[in-house]
């Protein structure tokens, strides 16, 4: 989505590039966002998982959630929805905290495909490199690699870490698992490709069904915000204290979000909003300001690469007007004469 279509050009004039403001002003900007966004009724609800297809299409919530706890929510951040593709990122996390940067680098990569999320073709033009843990491809490789003996093994660790990500204890929609169940068969044959080519170990049907799990994973936008911060600071839940990952480990999945995390948008993202960010088809997003904040949106409504559209307008305006965007800078030029 464009600049000029976001109409930020106020905002980005009082927006600095410092610490944030104070709460109250936090609570503006929030419903400022949100005003700005309900506004636009683009986009379509994701309908090729069927049961998807029944969310509301006028839900609306926007959560930030500050490394100091802090919460700042408006609209409908307590409806849960499936975290769906936004699993990827945390899963990678929990994947390369477990087995190291280098490992995770080797199997899975960070580049991004240019091609579309569930891509065959991507796999065979790079010899049956995954690409980057953003993608399908690798996702399950993410996946299979998550420690364990056996499949309920892995499936313990990915809802524990997750579950710790958000600081409670999160659990399965069956009705949307057993109708992704129905349509994986993309998935099933990624897994498949992926084994022949030696990426993935493991069974590769129990790695789908361990995917297909996590994607079914119930969130709301708070929880989505609060994971966010995790990473933002340092990869420690403000709201429980708890380490979930470490500093480094949150160092590396941030660079590849700001690479891979909104597709084949993600250089348009980049350039608009500045942050790393994930984006999930039930409408979810997540988007991390590293020592500030995360922020958690949840519209159903998505554009055509499967990124939410209300989701992104309130994270561009957020971004600017708290001041977040990662690549920008104020002059500290204290009237000094110019060389």
């Amino acid at each position: 989505m464009r600049e000029s279509e976001l109409d930020v050009a106020d905002v980005q004039q009082r927006a600095g590039t410092g610490a944030l403001p104070p709460g109250d002003r936090i609570d503006d900007l929030v419903r400022e966002a949100y005003g700005r966004a309900r506004t636009h009724a683009e986009g379509e609800v994701a309908d090729y998982i069927p049961i998807l297809a029944e969310a509301d299409p006028a839900s609306f919530g926007v959560c930030v959630a500050g490394v100091d706890g802090e919460l700042h929510e408006i609209g409908d951040t307590r409806i849960r929805f499936s975290i769906q593709s936004i699993s990827k990122a945390f899963v990678y996390a929990l994947v390369c905290d477990a087995l190291g940067h280098e490992k995770a680098f080797d199997v899975i990569g960070v580049n991004n495909t240019g091609l579309a999320f569930n891509s065959v073709v991507a796999i065979e033009l790079n010899d049956g490199h995954p690409m980057n843990p953003m993608v399908n491809a690798g996702a399950l490789a993410a996946t299979a690699m998550v420690p364990g003996d056996t499949a309920a093994e892995k499936w313990d660790a990915v809802v524990s870490g997750l579950s710790r990500f958000a600081g409670r204890e999160l659990v399965v929609d069956e009705t949307v698992y057993r109708s992704e169940v129905e349509t994986n068969l993309r998935n099933r044959a990624i897994a498949q490709l992926l084994e022949s080519y030696g990426r993935i170990t493991v069974d590769p049907l129990e790695v789908v069904d361990v995917y297909t799990r996590q994607c079914a994973l119930l969130v709301d936008a708070r929880d989505l915000a609060v994971m966010g911060a995790t990473l933002a600071d340092g990869g420690v839940n403000p709201l429980t204290g708890e380490r979930v990952v470490s500093a480094s480990v949150c160092r590396d999945l941030l660079a590849v979000l700001a690479a891979t995390g909104l597709y084949e948008r993600s250089g348009e993202w980049l350039f608009e909003i500045g942050l790393p960010g994930k984006s999930g088809v039930a409408g979810g997003l997540v988007t991390v300001a590293p020592g500030k904040v995360g922020i958690g949106t949840y519209s159903p409504p998505l554009d055509s690469a499967g990124n939410s559209v209300r989701g992104q307008i309130a994270t561009a305006y957020l971004s600017r007007g708290l001041g977040l965007n990662i690549f920008a800078s104020d002059s500290h030029f204290s009237g000094r004469t110019p060389r």
